[in-house]
C-alpha cells in the first residue's frame, strides 16, 4: 500500500537557487523536485518519455511559488544533456543544483548479460551522471557555488542482491564520483554527495520484484523501524545536501533506509 506522504516544511532556505533533477516525472525524482520547489529552488524537471507527467510536475512546482520548466532529454545522450542545461541556463538564469537521479534497473543473471545490455545500463545509471556533472560544473565554478547530489542506492554498497551486476557496478561507480568530483572542485565551492535509498515505497515494475504485498512484508521485517520508506525520506536528505547548511559536507553518502544497513 502506498504509505501517506507528509508535506515537508517550506523553509525558503534554498530561494533564488535553481535545480535540474533528472528523472523527476514521478517516484524518488518528482519528490525531490516538489521539496527544492517547496524550499524556493526554481526547478527544471527532466524525462525523456512520459512528458504528461512531466508537465503535471511543472504546474505543482508553479503553484508552491517558484520557476518551473520541463525538458525531454535523454540522460544517456550527451549531447541532450548539455543542451537541457544551456536551457535551463538561458531560461533561469544558472544552474546551482543538480539531481542525478535516472536508473535503469535490470533483473539478469550475469552470463545473460550481453555487452550491449552492460553497455545500456552503464550509459543510462552512470555516464549520464558524468553528463550532467560536466555539463554544470564550469558555471558552479565561475559562481563559486554548486551541489552536485547523486542518487545511488544499497546495491552500491552491499551488492546483495543476485542478478544486479550491472546496476550494482554503477551504484558504487556513481559513489566514487562523488569522491572524485569533491577532491578535485570542493575548493570552488561545490560540494557532491550520494544519497543511498533503502527499500522505498514506489511506482516500479513488479514483474522485476514479485508480488508487491509479499515484497513489502519480506523488506519490512528485516528493517529496524519495521516499515518501508517514503520517497519524502529521500527528498529530504537532498534539500539538506542543497543547502548552505551542508557547506561543509562533501564526498559524503546519506543512507536512507531506516536502519537496514549500517554502513
Amino acid at each position: 500500500m502506498n504509505q501517506a506522504s507528509t508535506p515537508l516544511q517550506d523553509m525558503g532556505s534554498l530561494q533564488g537557487r535553481v535545480a535540474i533533477v533528472t528523472g523527476s516525472g514521478k517516484n524518488i525524482g518528482k519528490a525531490i523536485a516538489l521539496a527544492l520547489a517547496r524550499s524556493g529552488a526554481n526547478v527544471v524537471i527532466n524525462g525523456h518519455s512520459d512528458m504528461a507527467a512531466v508537465e503535471a510536475v511543472v504546474e505543482e512546482a508553479r503553484s508552491l511559488g517558484v520557476q518551473a520548466m520541463g525538458i525531454k532529454a535523454d540522460v544517456g545522450d550527451e549531447a541532450q544533456v548539455r543542451a537541457m542545461v544551456e536551457q535551463a541556463q538561458q531560461q533561469l538564469g544558472k544552474v546551482d543544483i543538480a539531481v542525478s537521479n535516472v536508473s535503469l534497473r535490470l533483473k539478469q543473471p550475469f552470463l545473460e548479460i550481453s555487452p550491449a545490455d552492460w553497455q545500456r545500463v552503464i550509459n543510462f545509471n552512470l555516464n549520464s551522471a558524468f553528463y550532467l556533472a560536466r555539463s554544470v560544473i564550469p558555471g558552479m565554478k565561475a559562481a563559486g557555488f554548486g551541489r552536485i547530489i547523486h542518487i545511488s542506492g544499497v546495491d552500491g554498497f552491499a551488492g546483495h542482491l543476485p542478478g544486479r551486476v550491472h546496476n550494482i557496478a554503477c551504484k558504487a561507480a556513481v559513489h566514487a564520483m562523488t569522491k572524485a568530483l569533491t577532491t578535485e572542485f570542493a575548493e570552488f565551492g561545490i560540494t557532491a554527495n550520494t544519497v543511498a535509498p533503502g527499500h522505498i515505497d514506489t511506482e516500479r515494475d513488479w514483474s522485476q520484484y514479485g508480488p508487491r504485498d509479499s515484497w513489502t512484508e519480506s523488506r519490512r521485517q528485516h528493517i529496524p523501524m519495521k516499515k518501508i520508506g517514503r520517497v519524502d525520506d529521500v527528498a529530504e536528505a537532498c534539500v539538506y545536501l542543497a543547502g548552505d547548511g551542508a557547506g561543509f559536507v562533501s564526498g559524503q553518502a546519506i543512507h536512507v533506509n531506516g536502519g537496514h544497513y549500517m554502513f
